[in-house]
């Protein structure tokens, strides 16, 4: 399935809120189709995945995330990385919306990766999940 998407709106500093958001996509869809826009939050404020229910309630269906929530933002210090696709997926499992990707699959990448470049997981499901795991 290709994605018509083409212009994503986000807030790579991570301030936004859910109504900022959607002030953000209403004054855009007025110019732009929103089948050709995609949304891209950072979580620096514990905001992203509010901001994407927020633009998915009203049509977004492309998103960007990052395993992890590995990535951040060059020019803004302190922001984190992006939203982890963990999170995004357990929203979406969450809403009855079927991906076709496997939670614990990506949770093991987000792991695997992490591990690698030595960084913590920004992922509060894989963080929530993995402790989840050395309780049982």
């Amino acid at each position: 399935m290709a994605w018509a998407a083409t212009n994503s709106l986000g807030d790579t500093i991570g301030v936004g809120t859910p109504l900022k958001a959607k002030r953000m996509l209403e004054a855009v869809s007025r110019d732009i189709p929103m089948n050709n826009l995609a949304a891209h939050f950072h979580d620096t404020y514990g905001q992203a995945i509010g901001n994407l229910y927020a633009v998915l309630e009203e049509g977004i269906a492309v998103i960007d995330a990052s395993v992890a929530g590995l990535g951040g933002c060059p020019y803004a210090r302190g922001a984190s990385g992006n939203v982890a696709t963990e999170d995004v997926l357990y929203l979406l499992q969450g809403l009855g919306i079927e991906t076709g990707i496997n939670l614990q699959d990506l949770i093991n990448t987000g792991d695997w990766i992490t591990h690698q470049l030595k960084r913590a997981n920004g992922s509060k499901v894989a963080l929530a999940l993995g402790a989840q795991h050395e309780q049982e």
